[in-house]
């Protein structure tokens, strides 16, 4: 069992940067790899982005390449996503996920967080 809570969204000016965290109970974090997925009203949740348990492989929706970042820290039980030069079409509940597979499947995912709300202002 692996309980995911996000935090660090909020409010931002287009161009501006957020960084989202995703802590994580239990001690075999660092076995699971994790996503990062959003969802915006009236719309399906949708990949952002994904890491392996170990950090050595991750992948990106084409929308977020070259301006989010996902990362970890498995002494912190802690995976992050820095966002940055966002835009208002990046306005969408962030939610972290933890699975065995590194995937970048909504389905795969077993364990979710409540979710971030992240607003982009123009």
């Amino acid at each position: 069992q692996v309980q995911l809570v996000e935090s660090g969204g909020g409010l931002v000016q287009a161009g501006g940067s957020l960084r989202l965290s995703c802590a994580a109970s239990g001690r075999t974090f660092s076995t699971y790899a994790m996503g990062w997925f959003r969802q915006a009203p009236g719309k399906e949740r949708e990949f952002v982005a994904a890491i392996s348990w170990s950090g050595a492989s991750t992948r990106y929706a084409d929308s977020v390449k070259g301006r989010f970042t996902i990362s970890r820290d498995n002494a912190k039980n802690t995976v992050y996503l820095q966002m940055n030069s966002l835009k208002p079409e990046d306005t969408a509940v962030y939610y972290c996920a933890a699975d065995v597979v590194f995937s970048i499947k909504v389905s795969t995912y077993v364990y979710w967080g409540q979710g971030t709300q992240v607003t982009v202002s123009s």
